[in-house]
């Protein structure tokens, strides 16, 4: 009777045992649960990528462009689980950049490991596998506001419809796939600039605008509007009113830059930024950036604007006011000519005329928000958005950089990911030598001493 119940029990317990298998089965399939032990919760995303993700009701894509077997697509996948948890609808794709080629092209990817995300037929592509770039982009591909790009044009300026190669048309459908509508503007046959503009574009006009023209423009950016202005070296800039209004001067002339045949430009006045000085536009931006023939600009800080370079050259750089195709040229100051650094391109802000002050906070805690900016971008070059430049290095990126920047879309969200405590060991000087010699004398005379130890008394017996 006893082995009866014994081998009973043994049943019984087998039987709870496997039925308690498949309940942690069960209850793992149906809940998904994580537990963060990381100090400040480094794992899990923070409440305003939360907010974010909440507030995205469609499927979202992250197309990741790496090739087979690369360790960084556990690394995505580890990553974007982090948002999948909050938003189960999310999709994750990689494609081989060697046997997609065509897609590579597609979706404008510069090298492997790089990710885009795509929402309601709109793509970021994302530079780094950080919270704070993907919440970004993703704040960027959310905003239902319009924004009216209008480019001006009847005057030469570079074309958004036209497919050759000095238009940039290819730049303005990048603008469209972002959600921003571009609108081109005739002032002669519509003598008004639209009140719903974000950003008017005056791309290097090569004949000079009429006083009625020049004065719209004036109008529009005395009332507060952003302006892009290019302005290419072979074209005078005209607009003189604009640029007295701005408290910028356009130098006449071409940017030399001598360092070419090291660089590999290939021509003295090809301009590749190689990096930036700090600014809001290139925040960021680490890829090289190409402008074919450039001119530089001077600010002034007396205009009531805050000027800030944005591109600049190097010291041995210098404004060329004769040519520079007739063969090797020389800095010569008596002549004209300017010595670098140069200004190649500027931002120039300002608190918006006639903007309402933003609500004050309702705690002393939190900080005042920020009065509304009116901003302005100024660069020696309307080629490098060209269709013939627009896809070489970086240029698409730092166009769009500017206008998005131009048309407030760069708020980005307060996202302050905890970081871990005492990461950093800071030991005083005498601390640092005790630890040396401690190491690199006291411990070998120590385990010279064991075994000269061992050795005598080994010898002893």
């Amino acid at each position: 009777m006893n082995k009866k119940k014994l081998y009973l029990q043994q049943v019984v317990s087998g039987v709870l045992f496997i039925a308690v298998l498949v309940l942690i089965g069960v209850l793992s399939v149906r809940y998904d649960v994580h537990w963060d032990w990381t100090a400040g919760k480094r794992n899990t995303l923070t409440q305003a990528s939360r907010t974010q993700l909440e507030s995205m009701k469609e499927p979202l894509k992250f197309v990741a462009f790496t090739y087979p077997g690369a360790e960084e697509r556990e690394a995505i996948t580890a990553f974007v689980e982090r948002y999948k948890r909050v938003k189960p609808d999310i999709a994750i794709d990689f494609i081989d950049p060697s046997s997609q080629p065509q897609k590579v092209r597609e979706y404008n990817i510069q090298s492997a490991g790089e990710v885009v995300l795509e929402y309601q037929g709109r793509r970021e592509n994302l530079r780094g596998l950080s919270e704070q770039a993907i919440t970004t982009a993703l704040q960027r591909l959310s905003y239902t506001g319009e924004s009216w790009i209008v480019f001006l044009e009847g005057h030469g300026e570079r074309s958004t419809q036209d497919g050759g190669n000095e238009a940039i048309s290819q730049f303005a459908q990048t603008l469209q796939s972002k959600g921003l509508k571009v609108q081109p503007l005739n002032l002669v046959k519509t003598p008004k600039i639209p009140d719903n503009t974000s950003v008017l574009v005056i791309a290097s006009p090569k004949s000079a605008l009429l006083e009625g023209e020049i004065k719209l423009v004036q109008d529009y950016v005395e009332k507060g509007g952003n302006l892009l202005w290019l302005a290419d070296p072979d074209n005078a800039p005209g607009l003189q009113p604009v640029a007295d209004a701005l408290g910028i001067a356009w130098q006449n002339g071409y940017a030399v830059f001598p360092e070419y045949e090291a660089i590999g430009t290939g021509h003295p006045g090809i301009y590749a930024a190689l990096d930036y000085p700090p600014s809001a536009v290139t925040a960021g931006l680490q890829q090289v950036t190409l402008f074919p023939l450039v001119r530089s600009l001077t600010a002034k800080t007396t205009a009531g604007w805050t000027p800030q370079p944005m591109l600049t050259s190097s010291e041995t750089a210098w404004l060329e006011t004769g040519s520079i195709d007739g063969g090797p040229v020389q800095l010569e100051p008596e002549k004209g000519d300017v010595p670098g650094p140069l200004n190649i391109g500027m931002t120039l802000t300002r608190d918006r005329p006639g903007a309402e002050a933003p609500p004050a906070p309702t705690s002393p805690d939190q900080p005042a928000p920020p009065k509304p900016q009116q901003r302005v971008v100024a660069i020696g070059d309307a080629d490098f958005l060209s269709n013939a430049y627009v896809a070489q290095l970086g240029n698409q990126q730092l166009g769009l950089n500017v206008i998005q920047w131009l048309a407030a879309r760069d708020n980005q969200l307060n996202i302050d990911v905890p970081k871990a405590p005492d990461v950093n060991l800071f030991l005083p000087d005498w601390a640092l030598a005790l630890i040396a010699i401690g190491f690199v004398i006291a411990l070998p005379l120590l385990l010279l001493g064991i075994g000269i130890g061992r050795w005598l008394s080994r010898r002893r017996r």
